[in-house]
């Protein structure tokens, strides 16, 4: 009893300690040690939060690198004559820093599911595939495709250069917003999962947009 009672006398005085104003600082030290402090931590969770936003780090579990990156490959979203190459973070995380928090709050999901091993082989990627699909089809349709949208410029295609019935539902659809990217290009970067019964959208883009 005597041990637990210096104990309890110890965090009582270190609690008062911390409870009590600073006698010997200053305002303006406290003021810049508080500042310094929060540029430290801001630039520690920045640079944290950048990490998590790498091809690297989305392809680090076997569930993403062996599956959906691998199908990735095979398109003209990673390999093309310009070079130009989209990685996983700029078609799944907003660039906006508050929509992009926001996303990073919804992947907790994703954390739990690899604790879990919820698609951790092919056969239970494959049944879970639609429905993992389906939530990322509607995240797209209802921030208005805004991830194409930070590459693709609808003001900067030359409609000319496409195929007529590519630039006929571009003019009578995307123009008018009648409807949005991923309503037809759904399989664009990878694979399409079993649509049967599946609703599809104004007209339905083959999976296979590989590089020429």
């Amino acid at each position: 009893m005597k041990a637990f009672g210096r104990v309890a006398t110890t965090v009582r005085s270190f609690w008062k300690t911390l409870r009590s104003p600073a006698v010997h600082l200053s305002l303006g030290f406290l003021t810049l040690g508080g500042f310094i402090a929060g540029v430290i931590f801001w630039g520690g969770f920045n640079t944290a939060l950048e990490v998590t936003n790498t091809e690297a780090f989305c392809t680090g579990c076997h569930e993403m690198r062996d599956n959906v990156f691998e199908e990735l490959k095979t398109t003209i979203h990673y390999n093309n004559r310009s070079g130009v190459r989209a990685t996983c973070p700029d078609c799944h995380v907003p660039h906006n820093w508050t929509n992009k928090i926001g996303r990073k709050m919804q992947a907790s999901k994703e954390v739990w599911g690899k604790i879990f091993g919820t698609i951790n082989t092919r056969e239970k990627f494959l049944d879970m595939r639609l429905t993992l699909a389906e939530h990322e089809w509607a995240r797209l349709k209802a921030n208005d495709s805004l991830e194409c949208r930070n590459c693709h410029d609808y003001d900067s295609m030359d409609l000319t250069r496409q195929a007529s019935r590519a630039a006929q539902i571009h003019r009578t659809y995307l123009a008018t917003g009648q409807a949005t990217c991923i309503d037809c290009h759904k399989g664009i970067a990878h694979r399409l999962p079993d649509m049967t019964g599946v609703q599809q959208g104004v007209q339905a883009v083959p999976a296979a947009h590989t590089a020429h």
